[in-house]
């Protein structure tokens, strides 16, 4: 059994979620990776056999996603030359992770596509939605990668066929500790305006993590590091609690670790709009941006916030199993093996 494993690489959650993934799927047949997108800081220790420019997204240094530079950067025709040469004929199984090149190839060629991801969650029926609808972000979730099958990974469980994070083995096997500091990843944000902000609340100790810096930097009580997953997640892992975009991984790993959570959606990014919504129909707090005027809730949040208990079991492999078993046609080699009493390990993450 080959399967195709594609991977958008805008950001590191999808990179970071992979990582569990890559060796379940190893376990159960020969897999062949792709990644698109040119904005990660996370390698992977696996042989990527695709590398894309593929469709994706320039954050900017202001609390959101660079929408003119992503449209200068986008370059059509290569675009549509990568999606013509991939040959997801010739894999019995295409996973997409919200990747283009791969789902739009699937679709061209009349190939199944399963989506095994976060964006497939946010816009179905059921779960929390902004107040304010955004016509382009709806149709950019529904159509930047299309599939045939969904497996969406949500905050929460709101419907039968979604399931709670991917929390990777290596933050579950994390010391966790309160070591009193504040653990911050918002790379929408420049690295001057987190320092100028974050010091104005002089008794926290905040450790920045920075896209924009390759080195460290100290001013008061702001400790800017580069991005780096090992000292990341100590510092997660360590911290009172954690100031963050509304993406998913990191609000989950955080959620996972019982920490403090508070999030900032990115401007022009409806995903993190919807996970924001989530998160805040959950008991998180959300601020719109670091401006003067959300002082006052982020102070309320550092001196009352509290922790939200959440139940994340790990199932990863079970789903993986059920994706093979509900769409490998075999032809002639055997399926690798599958765990028993899936169904009932899906089961116990409870809606």
């Amino acid at each position: 059994m080959r399967i195709l494993y594609a991977i958008q690489g805008t950001g590191n959650g999808h990179l970071s979620r992979a990582r569990d993934i890559i060796p379940i799927l190893k376990r159960k047949a020969d897999v062949d990776l792709l990644i698109s997108g040119t904005q990660a800081d996370i390698a992977l220790p696996y042989p990527v056999k695709y590398r894309f420019e593929g469709m994706g997204f320039i954050f900017g240094k202001k609390g959101g996603v660079d929408l003119l530079q992503t449209y200068k950067d986008l370059n059509f025709k290569n675009l549509m030359n990568e999606i013509n040469q991939l040959p997801v004929e010739d894999y019995d199984i295409v996973i997409s992770d919200f990747e283009p090149v791969s789902s739009w190839a699937c679709l061209l060629k009349n190939k199944p596509c399963i989506a095994f991801s976060h964006q497939s969650a946010v816009i179905t029926k059921g779960t929390p939605q902004p107040k304010k609808k955004d016509l382009m972000g709806i149709a950019l979730l529904k159509y930047y990668a299309p599939s045939t099958a969904q497996y969406s990974l949500h905050f929460a469980r709101f419907t039968e066929t979604m399931y709670t994070p991917v929390i990777r083995s290596e933050v579950r096997a994390m010391k966790i500790s309160d070591h009193g500091h504040y653990t911050v990843y918002l790379p929408a944000y420049d690295d001057d305006v987190l320092m100028e902000q974050l010091s104005k609340f002089p008794n926290i100790k905040w450790e920045v993590f920075s896209k924009h810096n390759k080195k460290a930097i100290k001013k008061g009580n702001v400790q800017i590091w580069p991005i780096n997953n090992e000292a990341f997640m100590k510092s997660m892992a360590s911290s009172t609690g954690v100031l963050c975009g509304a993406g998913f991984e990191t609000p989950a790993e955080a959620l996972f670790m019982g920490k403090k959570l508070m999030v900032i959606p990115m401007k022009h990014q409806y995903e993190q709009k919807c996970n924001a919504r989530t998160l805040e129909y959950m008991g998180i707090p959300v601020i719109k941006s670091l401006k003067d005027k959300h002082h006052a809730k982020i102070q309320h949040w550092l001196d009352k916030g509290k922790v939200l208990k959440v139940n994340f079991p790990d199932i990863t492999e079970d789903i993986i199993d059920t994706i093979i078993l509900k769409h490998y046609q075999p032809k002639s080699a055997p399926v690798r093996p599958i765990r028993e009493n899936t169904r009932a390990r899906l089961q116990t993450a409870s809606i």
